[in-house]
């Protein structure tokens, strides 16, 4: 797990400054080492994080001078030692142990197509040194985040947008349609669009290749469809099941491959708690768990510790709660807010890295249940898809934070015109290969929604304390079985049916069964005193006022009733126009 970056210029030579401007904003992702390496108008650049082969062998960007390769590369393969013996039999020959070398041998051994075979998470460049090419891959959920800006003949990459800030000439204008769906899309922001006009994003699953002379191709090579499979008319309730556990269980143990100590957090809830169990199953023991728990505010329960202790005192972890009060959590907004690769207004961003500040001090690599609501039908919404005879208008009832009427109340004129999201769903809808309208839900939310918030943000503030979080539920081949498993066995009961029965066998049922819950950080859902202090002065700033976003009158409103205007969803709309400006600031846009 690592900070990548680099510049491509078609024209002249790479900008090292530049380059090395991009390193220093990336460098807690990767605080153990950093380099460079370029050649002509290629230049790549690093941030380390030791995790696999801790020796300088497995230091990047890595170099093959027999193969005429380079390599920069952020993630983990867990099946790399299977491919390392795959490539051995073919002759090549080896001079670290980490998986990195294992990703630049096997795409000298089968080129762009050996994405196609990596299990696990990642983001990498490559620069053929014979021919000029450069090709950037990135996996095939998005779990690892690669942006890029285009200035002239130069192309720059990096893993965070304000790295590529940092190396200059970007244009900060505001994109309308992403602007659009950040206050459609609880700040979801689908691919290749971000905030900012001049940075766009590698989509999941596809590959960007670059010839000497500018010219590119772009490929996308791995696709999910949604919906019920011919051959899996056998398919009992009760195969699905334990097809379930099994794949979970490969899942998780395939994410305890390190070299450094390993841990879970441990939310209370299913996701989090199955993890641990199937760590125990496997012979894991002595496991390091981590809770973390806020002040309660307007009858909020801001802890779930009672839930992660039955879990923690079943499978004897080793287990630590963080008990976080509300002047630790005012006090870590702005590092929140300047850790968020693009503006993220989910109430639990300043959670995740609070804990992480606390889980960095014990384990490197901690493995966390992102994604089991998108890819198993968790959120209450997805039953009112289950016959829907009008996908679009009743996913955006259901989903969106406002309506395009009440955009144009939020918005100034100067930001608002289509209605972007809209839009983009109903052409989703009509190109998604899955049938049903629940089946197309969970293919939007899977490809779109779960890329660009819950994965995001755990990658972002986990990496902002130099922790490797992995994430189970998006191993793809459990991915690709739960989206053949019929939708009815998945939304059925209040959501994710079929794993938490998959789940019975191993967890304990007051865990199953309790209420479901959410990381919750109250005091950003129902804002009070000081956290309103620290909105209000954010939105009053010269800066917000001068870049005019928001209708005056529609911030006014919101700040007088912040808790009469919360989404559909149950989030505050004033944290939502809060957080977007703060971002802006913290990074001088």
């Amino acid at each position: 797990m690592c900070g990548i970056c680099g510049e491509i210029n078609f024209g002249g030579a790479a900008d090292a400054n530049a380059v090395r401007a991009m390193m220093e904003v990336l460098r807690p992702r990767g605080p153990d080492a950093g380099g460079l390496h370029g050649q002509g108008g290629v230049l790549f650049g690093h941030c380390r994080l030791k995790i696999i082969d801790l020796s300088e062998a497995g230091q990047q960007p890595m170099i093959d001078a027999e193969l005429g390769l380079s390599i920069v590369f952020n993630g983990c393969i867990y099946n790399y030692k299977d491919l390392r013996e795959e490539l051995v039999a073919k002759g090549y020959r080896f001079f670290s142990t980490s998986d990195t070398e294992v990703v630049l041998k096997a795409f000298h051994a089968w080129g762009r197509d050996c994405v196609k075979r990596f299990l696990g998470m990642f983001v990498f460049a490559v620069h053929e040194r014979d021919s000029g090419r450069v090709t950037l891959a990135r996996d095939r959920l998005g779990i690892k985040p690669l942006y890029y800006a285009e200035t002239g003949r130069r192309f720059r990459f990096a893993s965070s947008l304000p790295a590529l800030l940092a190396a200059g000439e970007v244009d900060t204008t505001i994109d309308k349609a992403a602007l659009h769906h950040y206050m459609s899309w609880h700040a979801g922001v689908p691919a290749p669009l971000t905030i900012l006009k001049g940075v766009r994003k590698v989509p999941p699953a596809t590959t960007l290749t670059f010839e000497p002379d500018g010219s590119r191709r772009e490929e996308t090579y791995w696709t999910l469809t949604v919906g019920p499979r011919d051959e899996d008319r056998h398919m009992t309730e009760a195969d699905w099941r334990a097809a379930v556990l099994d794949s979970l269980g490969i899942a998780v143990a395939r994410r305890q491959i390190a070299d450094v100590p390993t841990g879970v957090l441990l939310s209370g809830g299913l996701d989090s708690s199955v993890i641990v169990a199937l760590l125990a199953k496997n012979g894991q023991t002595g496991l390091k768990t981590f809770s973390v728990g806020f002040d309660a505010v307007n009858g909020v329960e801001g802890d779930e510790f009672k839930y992660s202790d039955i879990i923690a005192d079943r499978f004897e972890t080793d287990h630590a709660k963080l008990v976080v009060d509300g002047t630790r959590t005012l006090e870590a907004l702005p590092a929140a807010i300047h850790a968020m690769a693009e503006p993220q207004m989910s109430h639990d961003a300043v959670a995740f890295l609070l804990l992480s500040q606390e889980v960095a001090k014990h384990v490197k690599v901690i493995q966390s249940g992102q994604g089991a609501d998108e890819v198993f039908g968790g959120y209450h919404w997805y039953p009112k898809l289950m016959g829907s005879t009008d996908p679009t208008a009743d996913y955006a009832r259901a989903y969106f934070d406002r309506d395009h009427a009440e955009m144009r109340e939020a918005l100034t004129p100067e930001f608002v015109d289509e209605d972007y999201s809209r839009d983009f769903i109903a052409r989703f809808f009509a190109e998604s290969k899955s049938a049903s309208a629940i089946d197309k839900t969970l293919d939007l939310d899977q490809r779109v929604m779960l890329v660009d918030d819950p994965v995001k943000r755990v990658d972002n503030m986990t990496m902002a304390c130099g922790l490797e979080a992995r994430v189970p539920f998006l191993d793809h081949e459990l991915v690709e079985l739960a989206a053949r498993i019929p939708a009815e066995l998945k939304v059925r009961d209040g959501g994710k049916f079929i794993l938490k029965e998959a789940a019975r066998a191993v967890v304990p049922a007051e865990v199953i069964d309790r209420p479901k819950g959410y990381f919750p950080v109250p005091a950003l859902k129902h804002i009070r005193g000081p956290f309103m202090d620290f909105v209000r002065d954010v939105l009053d700033r010269p800066a917000a006022r001068e870049r005019g976003i928001f209708n005056r009158a529609y911030v006014d409103r919101l700040l007088a009733d912040p808790d009469g205007t919360l989404t559909p969803k149950g989030n505050s709309k004033l944290w939502q126009v809060a957080l977007l400006e703060a971002w802006l600031q913290s990074h001088g846009i």
